[in-house]
C-alpha cells in the first residue's frame, strides 16, 4: 500500500485532517515529515530566504511557519520532529506512543534502515531524542554523544557527520 508523510505542525493540515489520513491508512502507514527550511527555530516575524542566499525567496516566519513577504501563501515548514509528536498527541489525539513511532519506527522501516535506526534497543545506533512532558526537546544524542543545546555559544561550531559507528551497549 501507499504510506502517507504528513506535515504534522499544526499549520498544513488541520487536526481532522490529520486524524482522517491515520485513519485511513492505518498509524503503521503514517510518517511525521517535515519540510523545515533554514527559518526552523528563528522567533515570530524573523525574516529569512527560502532557497539560495543569493538569490532566494524572502520569507517572514508567521504563525508557526514560513510564509512569503505579502501573507498570501506558506513557503515552508518551520517544525522540528517534538512539534509534529506534540500536534499528534495534543491536537490529533494520537496516543503518545503511536505519534513517536511515526517520526521514528516508521521511517526506519520504510528507508530500509530499521535494523540500526528507530527504535532504543541494544546494537542499535545510539541517536536519541529526549523531551519533557509536554513533548518540548531537551537533549539530542547521535551515535552515542549528546549535542550541545542550540543556545549554546558553541553550537555553531557543531557539525553532525552522516556516520554513526558508535553503538549503544545498553
Amino acid at each position: 500500500g501507499l504510506d502517507a508523510e504528513i506535515i504534522a505542525d499544526g499549520c498544513h493540515l488541520p487536526a481532522c485532517l490529520l486524524k482522517l489520513v491515520c485513519k485511513c491508512k492505518g498509524r503503521d502507514n503514517v510518517l511525521l515529515t517535515s519540510d523545515a527550511m533554514r527559518g526552523a527555530g528563528l522567533p515570530e516575524g524573523a525574516t529569512t530566504v527560502l532557497g539560495s542566499l543569493a538569490k532566494g525567496q524572502p520569507v517572514v516566519i508567521e504563525n508557526g511557519v514560513a510564509k512569503l513577504p505579502d501573507g498570501t501563501s506558506f513557503a515552508g515548514s518551520i517544525a522540528s520532529g517534538d512539534r509534529l509528536v506534540r500536534t499528534m498527541w495534543k491536537t490529533a489525539g494520537i496516543p503518545l506512543h503511536e505519534a513517536v513511532a511515526m517520526i521514528t519506527v516508521n521511517p526506519a522501516v520504510r528507508l530500509g534502515i530499521s535494523d540500526r535506526k528507530g527504535r532504543v534497543e541494544s546494537g542499535m545506533d545510539a541517536d536519541l531524542l529526549l523531551f519533557d512532558d509536554n513533548v518540548e526537546m531537551q537533549m539530542v544524542m547521535t551515535g552515542g554523544k549528546i549535542l550541545p543545546k542550540l543556545n549554546d555559544a558553541h553550537t555553531k561550531d557543531v557539525q553532525i557527520g552522516a556516520g554513526h559507528e558508535n553503538k549503544s551497549s545498553h
